[in-house]
């Protein structure tokens, strides 16, 4: 049997996965989560070292947990936590930890920006002046790590996001590279031309040399060479940015078809092939890939967090040990009038669409004497549907039409639950399909369509449903009346 291989490097953990190259079936994956690094408050990193050591060791327990012969890997996929910035030198070097997409430092610098400055970002980019994008922690970077500095003085700095990094390292320095997925969440490229702009470059100072080529999502980028884990000249030849991927692994490639992907944060993408949809309504304009050199948009809504506020519950609050606790003890709430007062508001690293207030911080509202940690745990997992909430609906205005229907991927999918709160809050079939790990998936789809083995056309007709979940009846009254409460919270609270 030969194999297409899945690097899915995310913000919590890496994920490696096979795929059956014949029939494109799931067969296994593994994850390892790497250490998140809070240097100060709002700032995010992770250490580069760890995260290629986490590919290795991810490819390595996979493989030998599957008896999966190396040499039977024909076609490596990428996909990665997109706005996060790598900084690494010619040797493959890194030279500071990466800053994480979440990672607010640089907020100050973006507040400060003229009307007229932030006007052209977003006319150019399709995106608003925010920390949460690439350029901005590149200008930092330079300005703040004598290093990093040093390496732009002496010609030796590469800056890229995680997709570069692991493609460098890959291919022992051979490809330097990224695609427009990716590119087009740096602030630096024209959503337009799919080109670095000038304009950009000199806005944040950051030199073109010291960026990565920009080429087609689907395609040879490489081959691996001088690895201990994987043989010499496997080609890489498919690179997605997660939000992208999971929205080709759910094979949304028409006009209209839409995901949510349910991760560290939230992110509902539609298709809107080679339209440019400007948002009136804080959404996010992106490239979904590039094919031929033909560019297909979509239309965005990221919420930052999402499956974060339930590993926040883990590792903070510590009133669970394993995020699939959250449903059984979410049900223990039989009454929804003692959850009526109790919102979760999980903007820990500010809020994103459609409100994008960069300062805005979480809090738990309405708890009582006898407020358990069930509520608690439910009102978590409403917060985070009442966010995505915010995204269906101004998507809804942006496209002009009711969504009816939308396909879920992600870990969290995995909780019923969550599922059937997110059904009734905005009155839509929720549609999860048999591989959840959408994000794995498409990148190895990618990878096959850039090998060849088979066509953007073939593709359409692969989706395939485990479950579906529809509207309460007999809640809908309580989250009508709720959701009033969460819009008129973060209108008085941020």
């Amino acid at each position: 049997m030969d194999y297409f291989l899945a690097l899915d490097q995310g913000t919590t953990g890496t994920t490696a996965a096979l795929v059956n190259a014949d029939n494109l079936n799931f067969i296994d994956k593994v994850n390892l989560e790497h250490k998140q690094i809070y240097p100060n408050p709002s700032e995010v990193e992770h250490n580069l070292d760890e995260i290629w050591s986490s590919v290795e060791e991810a490819v390595v327990q996979l493989c030998t947990r599957n008896c999966v012969d190396t040499d039977k890997i024909i076609g490596i996929g990428i996909t990665n936590q997109r706005e996060t910035v790598c900084s690494f030198n010619k040797k493959g070097k890194p030279l500071y930890n990466a800053l994480v997409w979440q990672d607010k430092r640089t907020l100050q610098f973006c507040q400060e920006q003229t009307d007229s400055t932030l006007d052209m970002v977003k006319r150019l980019t399709g995106l608003p002046l925010d920390p949460y994008f690439s350029a901005t922690k590149m200008k930092w970077l330079l300005e703040n790590s004598v290093i990093v500095a040093q390496a732009k003085k002496e010609d030796d700095l590469c800056f890229g996001t995680i997709d570069s990094f692991l493609l460098y390292k890959l291919t022992n320095g051979a490809s330097y590279k990224t695609e427009p997925s990716n590119a087009s969440r740096t602030l630096l490229v024209n959503i337009e031309t799919g080109n670095y702009d000038c304009s950009l470059l000199d806005l944040f100072n950051i030199p073109k040399k010291c960026l990565p080529e920009i080429v087609d999502s689907f395609g040879e980028f490489g081959k691996t060479t001088g690895l201990s884990f994987l043989p010499d000249g496997i080609p890489i030849t498919g690179i997605l940015g997660d939000q992208q991927s999971a929205l080709f692994g759910q094979n949304c490639l028409k006009y209209g078809e839409l995901k949510c992907t349910y991760g560290t944060g939230a992110f509902l993408l539609v298709n809107t092939e080679d339209k440019v949809v400007r948002s009136t309504n804080g959404l996010l304009t992106t490239i979904a890939y590039q094919h031929n050199g033909k560019v297909a948009y979509a239309l965005e809504g990221s919420s930052f967090i999402a499956g974060a506020a339930v590993q926040w519950l883990r590792d903070n609050l510590e009133i669970i040990t394993n995020a699939s606790e959250t449903e059984a003890i979410g049900r223990q709430v039989t009454d929804l009038n003692e959850m009526k007062n109790i919102l979760f508001l999980p903007f820990f690293s500010g809020i994103g669409s459609p409100h994008w207030i960069g300062d805005a911080k979480a809090a738990i509202v309405g708890l009582t004497r006898d407020s358990k940690k069930c509520h608690i745990v439910r009102a978590c997992l409403e917060g985070i549907c009442f966010s995505i909430d915010d995204l269906i609906k101004a998507m809804e205005i942006d496209l002009g039409k009711e969504i009816l229907n939308l396909r879920v991927d992600g870990g969290a999918v995995a909780n019923n639950l969550l599922m059937e709160i997110q059904a009734t809050i905005s009155n839509l079939e929720i549609d999860r399909p048999e591989v959840i790990e959408t994000t794995a998936y498409g990148a190895v789809l990618a990878a096959a369509v850039g090998l060849g083995k088979i066509s953007l056309k073939d593709l359409g007709n692969m989706h395939k449903t485990e479950q579906k979940f529809n509207p309460s009846l007999k809640d809908s009254g309580y989250f009508k009346v709720k959701k009033t409460d969460w819009i008129n919270t973060i209108k008085k609270l941020y």
